[in-house]
């Protein structure tokens, strides 16, 4: 069985690898190297500078936070003790297990959680009071327990049942991805924010008319209340088919309308290359990946962790530790894709506007209303820079701008 999940494994691995070498816009358009200095002015470089300066301790901290509790479920027997104290049928300690361990890890990350929030609000970029911070917060962990719930107790059911549980866990696991890709904007989002269609006006019937003239078929524009809990400037498409649908802050419409349409033309290009589709395929087949490595993976660790084998309750701890290594593991590799597909939008964005001005203005006010960091180290681009920074696409800009004879802004 080993042998038949590690050739399983590798096929996942080569299907995976090609997937994203033929969705990925691995060249999307050279442009010369970023200068921050030329378009943002010394304050607002330092004002990024010491943001980043503040909030580096306290993310590498989590991070540390992170590896320290994955380490204590994969290679110690603490999860599986704090498990087997608990007692009832098998899909009850499942269930209680998950909960535990989640309670018991958010606690710890807790304060680090506050301290990052406090830092959000000496910048400006909170506008939540501590009541409505929890209560997001709290709504969060429960989709991820409920979630993660779902998912141990088929993974525990199938062990329990059948030898070869790692097939049906796989093709489950991909299932699970494509139907949450689906379902999250007309569930789960809801939950944090209130969405209402962008009122009538010129705004409105231009970008419907952008997206017809793209051929875009979207079902709505959206506008969320995101100032209840952010100043910051963001915009996104989710779903597919009937579901999809391009979402727009509130925050985000007190820009000029011509910012507004470009930020939103960049969002199309997502949705005309299928980027959510196509990052839902990568995910379902990275979600297959993981169940067919957690086969071949916790058989060496079971006496480590002090269980008899996954279709134990208490191997709850030690699987969502793994799951933990994982995402944390794949992420460098999403981001590295991501940025790719970015950048790919951008040029979406300019190919439909023939607005690099603009498009350079949209980006520095971006760039300073949401602090971003314009010099980010290698380990942190890396790790967290799931986009271009915001010099390097301005520089993208002005490489389109020349490329397609239109004056360099």
């Amino acid at each position: 069985m080993r042998r038949e999940a590690a050739v399983a494994a590798i096929v996942l691995g080569a299907v995976i690898l090609a997937v994203a070498a033929f969705t990925t816009p691995w060249r999307v358009l050279a442009a010369g190297p970023p200068d921050p200095a030329r378009d943002f002015t010394a304050a607002q470089i330092a004002r990024a500078q010491a943001f980043d300066a503040v909030t580096t301790l306290p993310s590498y901290l989590s991070l540390g936070l992170t590896i320290i509790i994955i380490g204590v479920l994969v290679a110690t027997p603490i999860g599986a003790k704090a498990v087997g104290r608990l007692r009832g049928p098998w899909w009850l300690r499942v269930i209680l297990g998950v909960v535990v361990i989640t309670a018991i890890t958010e606690l710890i990350r807790w304060p680090l959680a506050m301290w990052f929030e406090t830092l959000l609000r000496e910048f400006g970029l909170s506008t939540q009071d501590w009541g409505s911070w929890t209560v997001d917060q709290l709504k969060s962990t429960g989709v991820e327990t409920v979630i993660a719930c779902l998912m141990l107790l088929v993974l525990v059911a199938l062990a329990r049942k059948l030898r070869r549980w790692w097939i049906p866990a796989a093709v489950g696991a991909f299932a699970l991805t494509v139907v949450a890709s689906f379902l999250y904007p007309v569930v789960f989002e809801p939950l944090f924010n209130e969405f209402t269609p962008m009122q009538q006006g010129s705004l409105r019937q231009n970008l419907l008319a952008m997206a017809a003239r793209d051929g875009v078929p979207v079902e709505d524009v959206l506008v969320a209340d995101a100032s209840r809990r952010t100043t910051a400037l963001n915009a996104y498409v989710s779903g597919f088919g009937a579901t999809r649908r391009i979402v727009v802050y509130d925050t985000l419409l007190k820009a000029p309308q011509p910012e507004v349409e470009l930020v939103v033309a960049h969002e199309l290009g997502h949705a005309k290359d299928n980027d959510v589709l196509s990052g839902t395929l990568l995910s379902g087949l990275n979600a297959a990946l993981a169940a067919v490595l957690l086969f071949l993976v916790f058989d060496r660790l079971r006496r480590r962790v002090g269980v008899t084998s996954i279709a134990d309750p208490r191997a709850v701890g030690a699987v969502m530790g793994l799951m933990s290594l994982g995402s944390l593991l794949i992420g460098p590799a999403e981001n590295v894709v991501s940025r790719h597909v970015e950048a790919r939008a951008d040029v979406h964005a300019l190919d439909l506007t023939r607005d690099p001005a603009t498009f350079i203005n949209m980006q520095k006010r971006l760039a300073v209303t949401n602090i971003s960091d314009l010099s980010p180290d290698a380990v942190e681009y890396v790790l967290y820079a799931s986009h271009p920074t915001s010099p390097q696409r301005i520089a993208m800009a002005r490489a389109w701008a020349k490329l397609n004879g239109i004056p360099v802004p």
